[in-house]
């Protein structure tokens, strides 16, 4: 079994002064926790795997593709393999469980 914490996620996402922190690498997934904050943007492109966004804490709206849906804590958003995707309009700072299969590369 592998367990981990949130708290603990984001003071080492913090600690390596990335926005990105990959916590958990498997032959199937790769699950990471994704940080911006109120104001920032977004500098992703589109990933070569399926994407699964879970919505920690904060508030943004995301498009993918030419959809755009308003999201907060407890929301879950799937991104297909190849479909460009963007937070934006990061009203608190924002807080994303990201889980990719196959893992990302």
């Amino acid at each position: 079994m592998k367990a981990f914490r949130l708290d603990e996620l984001e003071a080492e996402r913090a600690a390596n002064d990335g926005a990105y922190l990959q916590f958990l690498r498997e032959r199937n997934m790769s699950v990471g926790l994704y940080a911006l904050d109120a104001g920032e943007s977004d500098p992703q492109n589109p990933h070569a795997q399926d994407e699964v966004y879970f919505v920690v804490s904060g508030r943004a709206a995301i498009t993918v593709g030419m959809e755009t849906t308003q999201v907060a804590r407890g929301s879950v958003v799937y991104v297909p393999a190849g479909v460009a995707h963007k937070f934006h309009h990061i009203s608190e700072d924002l807080r994303v469980l990201v889980v990719f299969s196959p893992p990302e590369s």
